[in-house]
């Protein structure tokens, strides 16, 4: 073989290679992109930019192509690429005394191996982590000839796609033109945890977006203020007792009831008393300010309940069960605790709704059990109940008085029973104190499994609980009142209970 034949075997060689790495480049940076990106930025009007948006527009299509030009590209280098190879190892391993079939052989299988070492490393693997760490840079220099070779080979990568989709309908699956570029609410909040813990986004950031892509699940029974909690006032009541319960309670909206809340006229506002003069207010009763309000069904979604109430004036919905009695109301600001934590003013009380104390955690009987598992760690196994004083009620059999202790169930066995202790330890839930019938606070004590068995035998002996998990910093809006830049200034707050 002459000189110029081998040095343009050569040439067609690192060419091909670098043919092979254009289609690989161009596969793995299209896969990599995200649509939203790639809409981005086509809107500036590059024509590049244009090109790859038309690339990832048809990507089953290009994709097709990629893999079709790899398969040519990777047939005619071992063409190529593999004789000519061995015709140049051939002296070297004649001239070591070498017959001349030994020395064809063993020429041969280098040369086999190192073309297809070659092509792999520099035909795939290079271009595919370049691909991977840079796919819009990548995209942007392989998609106007990626786009240019599907075009001219349109024909047979039309028969092959459609030939592998009909497989593919065969085995059940649908083929899609586009990657899914959209994610769930899982997914996302999935993606914002795992941020989190790694460091790339903030954690009070993250809490607050993680919150924000639950709400959607909530129901309006979660977020409402409980109807054992509602303050209310009488259609008889005048103006005057209005502006009286406001001072007392610290609340800016009351309904207005006709003998009971299942009886609910409406609702009326601090600020409607103010618009009368004072040698009136004694004389006009409420049930002629009440403006009516949103009804919703408990079982309502976050967002639609969201919706009824930025709809009302008054923001508040009254929330009834499926017998139609009143269950709660949902005010705007339960609903923006939801998303950011507790919010509070000079009227709101100071007892939080989650207070670490030395032997584990002072929580509201009304704190939801998602908020229990965020604030102390426990995990509650799923049952007919909403809150840790529903847990506990559950646990117990019986309205509890206060001092009453119960061993809460292990969430990873599911186990119920009293005489099965957990091997790693588990969690005793303490009632601190009773609002008549309803549980007000309740103590989460975390105790060692030997410790466990101990307190079983002997209830009355105090043991010592295990190193509490470090949860404050995802916690820490639970824990600790907001700053003022979410204190309300001047307005009373509606009458709503925390959400943690």
């Amino acid at each position: 073989m002459s000189v110029a034949l081998t040095a343009l075997s050569l040439l067609g060689f690192i060419a091909l290679t670098a043919g092979t790495a254009l289609f690989v480049a161009a596969e793995f940076s299209l896969t990599a992109l995200e649509r939203s990106t790639v809409e981005s930025h086509a809107r500036n009007g590059d024509v590049r930019a244009r090109m790859v948006r038309q690339a990832h527009r048809t990507l089953s299509f290009q994709l097709s192509g990629a893999q079709l030009g790899i398969t040519i590209t990777t047939l005619i280098t071992g063409y190529i690429a593999e004789p000519v190879l061995a015709r140049l190892l051939d002296p070297l391993f004649t001239g070591i005394g070498l017959s001349d079939g030994a020395a064809q052989g063993i020429s041969l299988v280098l040369a086999l191996v190192l073309a297809t070492s070659l092509s792999m490393i520099y035909g795939e693997l290079v271009p595919k982590n370049i691909a991977i760490s840079k796919p819009l840079a990548t995209a942007r220099i392989t998609a106007t000839p990626m786009v240019g070779f599907s075009v001219v080979f349109k024909w047979l990568i039309h028969f092959l796609n459609n030939t592998a989709n009909w497989v593919v309908r065969r085995l059940g699956v649908e083929p899609a033109e586009e990657l899914r570029s959209a994610r769930s609410p899982q997914e996302l909040g999935s993606l914002v945890r795992t941020s989190a813990l790694r460091g790339a986004l903030d954690q009070r950031t993250a809490l607050v977006i993680d919150r924000s892509l639950q709400f959607g699940e909530r129901s309006a029974e979660e977020l409402m203020t409980p109807r054992v909690k509602i303050e209310s006032l009488d259609k008889l009541d005048t103006i005057a007792d209005l502006i009286d319960a406001a001072r007392r309670t610290g609340f800016s909206r009351f309904p207005v009831i006709d003998g009971d809340l299942d009886n609910t006229l409406g609702v009326v506002h601090i600020k409607q008393a103010f618009t009368h003069p004072v040698n009136v207010r004694r004389t006009i009763p409420l049930q002629m300010l009440a403006r009516p309000v949103p009804i919703v069904p408990a079982s309502l979604d976050g967002d639609e309940v969201l919706e009824r109430i930025r709809a009302d004036g008054m923001q508040v919905a009254l929330v009834v069960d499926e017998y139609g009695g009143t269950a709660g109301i949902v005010t705007m600001e339960d609903i923006i605790e939801e998303i950011l934590g507790d919010v509070r003013d000079e009227h709101d009380e100071e007892e939080l709704d989650v207070r670490r104390v030395p032997d584990g955690w002072d929580c509201s009987g009304l704190l939801r059990i998602d908020e229990v598992s965020r604030a102390t760690g426990y995990d509650a196994p799923e049952g007919e109940y909403e809150t840790l004083g529903g847990l506990v009620l559950t646990r117990l059999g019986r309205i509890p008085d206060a001092g009453d202790e119960v061993l809460l169930p292990n969430p990873r066995s599911q186990q119920w029973s009293s005489t099965d202790s957990p091997e790693d330890g588990g969690w005793i839930a303490r009632v601190e104190r009773m609002d008549g019938r309803r549980i007000d606070r309740v103590r989460l004590i975390p105790v060692a499994a030997d410790d466990l068995a101990l307190r079983k035998h002997h209830p009355d002996q105090q043991v010592e609980p295990p190193p509490a998990p470090d949860r404050e910093a995802l916690s820490e809006q639970l824990t600790r009142p907001k700053d003022q830049a979410l204190t309300g200034h001047g307005a009373l707050p509606a009458q709503e209970h925390s959400h943690g």
